[in-house]
């Protein structure tokens, strides 16, 4: 705001009714206090610098217009500066600075709070207070002043955010003076409040504002389906402000900025939001690290940035002459079966997922009927077990002292088994760990555990070395039996003839030494149901018992849902190129909730009925040692004792005792398996429990 220069040709303007001279007797600057006991300062008007200022050749009354006479009262109006900026003036008085200034609000900004008073130099001098690279920080004066801004309920540390923005790290720290400041957004003299209509900040005037820099991006925006709802005047149209925020806009490319845009979005379309938080893309972005870049898509990868259009408009990204194109943005040669996909789909809406929803109900079902039923089977025996316990001590101690002192061992498991079981474990607790995380993503403690393992693509890497893991063992088993039939073929067949006896056969598949489930099992299970109710004596069981059986064969069901349904996810546009995509909805419901079955099975009922039976606890090392104790035999599995006995084959599995050797590593190993496993399921109670409270 420079004065026009005097008319050198102009007769000589007359001398003013008071001297500067007059003026600076009294307001020369001097370094004292400004009030008793104040640290010194600068009082009063320095004449050097006054007479450097874009005024050093007016007189103090020209803008002092109430002081005719010296000495002068002590009150008097503020300097009038709207004699020669009467444009500026007039903008000020209709801003919301001027309006609280003329409301008598003391604190509201005047000219002087922004130009300086008499030391003001031009708007593009470095020292100016308003020029571009000092005008954040003349602005912070109020707006980042605690007092002021909880006492006009404004937003505060305002100059910091955008000191960190893109906008305020390329002009404050990279110069770049093109970059906008305060007043290119909020105005010069004519800021507004957000809520009046001619603010440059008001809702409808956002695109606009932002454009006058962004060329080419507001007439996007402007045909896009949020600039038409703007366009006809619906208030709730999303504009620049509500994607990218006001004064700590980022870096688009950031994944932080990925990250909080899916939240944003979710304030208007919350319904999709949810059900895309269920899909691997949304959970692994709500447990990324911000300070990481993310290759998930959020929300703008599919649907747009500023050209988000409805899908029924054939240049949207999600019609059906574009969305193929779009999906290969990230899955490079999917086909178009891929595109069948659903990110939003709901498993509970029955009308637009008839399948889903029965695939989901009939997991649920699954869920509650198999936690149901086990959870009745366990709570009965561990009430039976406590019952006798306090009963019948003496000799339930004595009896369990001797089956670990007996030395009398036998071969339960053979080492091929005991690896087998070794490879289950490590691969189940591996998948447990880097699966339940995605499962419970709102959860505070899956966010630790992907942080300490480094952010979902190595927990991904994880959990699919885990599934090679676990194939592995399966076909290890597989061929092992497949072999042990191939071993048994001469012995299944009748010697005068060289038939297979179906008899034989049978035997073999349903007799004591296997795995396949027999009438013996229900008769047993029936037996041990009476015996909980204190209907029956205790019974003797086999070489294996029907929960050993059950938990065998849950894994081939859990391998065979788990792991096909895995193996869809793993590999969607393999699986897509011949099956429809909405398959990939069905695999996320299946392998999610059947791993919330076997991680809750494992670690509750089976670790009961291994580890925390009373004459088991605190641990049962024969999976260590592959040894069982000829008390422990005939105590529990009497059956099987007698049977051996009855054929001269128990000195066959009869071994010497060389497990003390290493009992204590391997109880340590068991101990740190089941020690992972109980502070799992403790999580995952948290995590389910939590979840219901909301």
């Amino acid at each position: 705001m420079v004065p026009v220069a005097a008319d050198k040709t102009a007769p000589a303007a007359a001398a003013p009714a008071v001297p500067n001279s007059d003026c600076l007797d009294c307001h020369e600057a001097k370094f004292k206090p400004r009030k008793k006991d104040a640290p010194k300062e600068w009082v009063g008007v320095k004449s050097a610098a006054f007479a450097k200022s874009v005024h050093g050749a007016l007189n103090c009354v020209d803008c002092h217009v109430a002081i005719t006479e010296t000495p002068h009262e002590a009150k008097l109006p503020p300097p009038q500066c709207a004699s020669c900026h009467q444009k500026e003036s007039a903008q000020y008085a209709g801003s919301i600075h001027g309006v609280s200034n003329r409301m008598g609000d003391s604190e509201a900004a005047a000219c002087t709070s922004c130009h300086g008073s008499h030391e003001i130099v031009p708007v593009k001098h470095l020292d100016s207070p308003v020029f571009k690279l000092n005008l954040a920080q003349t602005c912070a004066r109020c707006h980042d002043n605690k007092k002021l801004t909880d006492e006009y309920r404004l937003g505060s540390k305002r100059a910091g955010s955008y000191a960190d923005s893109i906008h305020g790290r390329a002009l404050l720290k990279m110069g770049l003076v093109v970059a906008p400041s305060c007043n290119d957004c909020h105005g010069v003299h004519d800021i507004k409040r957000t809520v009046d209509r001619s603010s440059h900040t008001n809702h409808a005037n956002v695109a606009a504002t932002c454009g006058t820099c962004h060329y080419g991006i507001e007439e996007t925006y402007n045909q896009s389906v949020h600039g038409q709802l703007l366009l006809k005047g619906d208030k709730n149209g999303p504009v620049c402000t509500d994607c990218h925020t006001t004064h700590d806009i980022e870096k688009p490319a950031s994944a932080h900025f990925k990250a909080e845009s899916d939240q944003r979005c979710g304030k208007c379309h919350e319904d999709r939001l949810d059900h895309y938080r269920e899909t691997y893309h949304g959970k692994a972005m709500a447990l990324g690290r911000p300070n990481v870049a993310s290759d998930v898509a959020a929300c703008y990868d599919c649907h747009g940035h500023h050209d988000v259009l409805p899908i029924k408009d054939p240049k949207s990204r999600l019609s059906k002459e574009r969305i193929l194109s779009t999906c290969q943005q990230c899955h490079p040669g999917a086909g178009p079966k891929f595109t069948e996909y659903q990110p939003h789909a709901n498993p509970l809406d029955r009308v637009n997922s008839p399948l889903l929803n029965k695939v989901f109900m009939f997991m649920t079902a699954l869920l509650i009927g198999t936690f149901g039923f086990f959870g009745l089977h366990t709570g009965f025996w561990l009430f039976r077990s406590i019952y006798l316990y306090l009963t019948d001590s003496k000799t339930f101690r004595e009896a369990k002292v001797q089956a670990h002192a007996d030395d009398v061992l036998y071969t339960r498991f053979t080492p091929f088994e005991r690896t087998l079981h070794l490879m289950v474990v490590t691969s189940f607790l591996l998948l447990v760990i880097t699966g339940m995380p995605l499962k419970f993503y709102y959860t505070e403690w899956a966010r630790v555990i992907f942080g300490l393992i480094g952010g979902a693509e190595v927990a991904r890497s994880l959990h699919h070395f885990g599934a090679v893991i676990t194939f592995g063992y399966f076909a290890l088993h597989l061929g092992d039996l497949l072999v042990f039939v191939w071993r048994q073929r001469s012995a299944l067949r009748n010697p005068a003839t060289g038939r297979l006896e179906i008899k034989r056969a049978l035997q073999a598949l349903f007799g004591p030494d296997s795995m396949a489930p027999s009438f013996q099992d229900w008769r047993d299970f029936v037996a041990h149901q009476k015996w909980f109710f204190g209907k029956g004596p205790r019974p003797q069981f086999d070489r294996w018992t029907y929960w050993e059986k059950f938990d065998y064969l849950a894994v081939f069901w859990g391998v065979a849902m788990i792991g096909v349904s895995g193996l869809v996810l793993w590999f969607p546009r393999e699986f897509t190129h011949f099956l429809p995509g909405w398959l990939i909805n069905i695999a996320i419901i299946i392998h999610s909730d059947e791993a919330l079955l076997a991680a809750g099975f494992i670690f509750t009922f089976h670790f009961f009925n291994t580890h925390f039976r009373i004459e088991k606890f605190p641990m049962d090392t024969v999976i260590f040692s592959g040894r069982i104790s000829q008390t422990e035999m005939k105590h529990e599995r009497g059956r099987w004792y007698d049977r051996l006995v009855a054929t001269g084959r128990l000195e066959n599995y009869r071994v010497k005792d060389e497990w003390e050797g290493r009992k204590t590593f391997a109880k340590a190993i068991g101990f740190l398996f089941f020690g992972t496993g109980l502070v799992l399921l403790a999580l995952i109670v948290y995590a389910m429990v939590s979840r219901l409270g909301h």
